[in-house]
């Protein structure tokens, strides 16, 4: 940065994460530099992501053309946006949620809008105080002031950045390199854990879906993705009912609670079936269907799997009340 803003070019104007590279010697290479011109010549009208002009200086964001507007102390400003980034490792504008502060979610126009203000104190950033040392916060903090002139330049950066890593040598920065990626690697392993439960969970209640709709055994076999032969059953027993007057019923009364009846009335009649050798078919409005022998064989028991359901079913009917007369 030293060498841009002492050439031809004066500053960057495009400073940020993206645009600094790291070749095989682990040097940073910076980019997209000396470019203003062809900037300039792109159209106003295209789509800008608001997340690109995080690492944009207030003062410029306040101008006509963010895009297009930059200094020296703009890339300063956005040098400091970079050094939290690296200080936190994640993007700039992160939720100190990683810290297991409650989260707070802003939009990026939000944030644009909050930091071009120029409220008091400056909308910044958060970096807890324990995630580097004094030293390096503070000069973080001096980088990105809202006041251009209070900004250090880049030979007082240098000077203090040496004097906070005096004493690391090479071997400590390997050390160092080799311990960011053990962490690095433990947080992957743990968001691959949570995904991996996520996607257990969703694939559970997917599969407890399917067997609602049909028999446990033949979900099974179309989850293998087995054909499943059509079967012919001799013998089987099946249920019906429905509702003595729903029709007048359900004139009488709103659709929410015409839902809330049949929702009651067969949550009332699901739990009695789940003690019979029974397998219900379906329901269509009023008309409650189940059958016994199948798609199970029961020999001889499904005329009384049935009969003893139907029993408990008008049992329960009895003692049945409608919430909404």
């Amino acid at each position: 940065m030293l060498f841009i803003q002492n050439s031809i070019l004066e500053y960057h104007g495009h400073l940020k994460s993206t645009n600094c590279v790291v070749d095989g010697r682990f040097m940073v290479k910076i980019t997209d530099y000396g470019l203003r011109t062809l900037h300039a010549q792109v159209t106003s009208e295209r789509d800008l992501l608001p997340k690109a002009l995080f690492w944009t200086a207030p003062e410029h964001l306040r101008s006509k053309d963010p895009l297009n507007s930059g200094s020296k102390k703009g890339d300063v400003y956005a040098f400091a946006i970079i050094l939290q980034e690296i200080i936190t490792r994640s993007p700039p504008f992160e939720s100190l949620e990683r810290l297991g502060r409650k989260k707070m979610t802003y939009q990026p126009d939000e944030i644009l809008d909050r930091v071009r203000m120029g409220t008091v104190p400056p909308f910044r950033p958060e970096v807890a105080p324990d995630e580097a040392s004094k030293e390096l916060l503070t000069l973080m903090q001096e980088c990105w002031d809202e006041q251009p002139n209070n900004r250090p330049d880049f030979l007082v950066i240098k000077a203090k950045l040496r004097r906070i890593t005096k004493g690391i040598s090479s071997k400590n920065f390997l050390d160092n390199l080799l311990n960011r990626m053990e962490q690095y690697s433990q947080n992957l392993e743990r968001i691959v854990e949570e995904k991996t439960q996520s996607v257990i969970e969703e694939k559970q209640k997917t599969e407890e879906l399917l067997y609602q709709l049909l028999p446990r055994f033949i979900a099974e076999e179309l989850k293998k993705g087995s054909h499943v032969k059509p079967e012919s059953f001799e013998s089987v027993t099946i249920f019906f009912s429905d509702i003595v007057g729903f029709t007048l019923l359900s004139a009488e009364s709103s659709p929410l609670q015409v839902v809330d009846l049949l929702n009651d009335l067969y949550t009332c009649f699901d739990a009695i079936i789940d003690i019979h050798d029974v397998y219900k078919v379906e329901t269509i409005g009023d008309a409650y269907m189940v059958a016994s022998g199948l798609p199970i064989r029961n020999g001889n028991d499904h005329a009384k799997e049935i009969a003893l359901m139907a029993l408990n079913l008008k049992k329960a009917v009895s003692g049945f009340k409608i919430r909404h007369l």
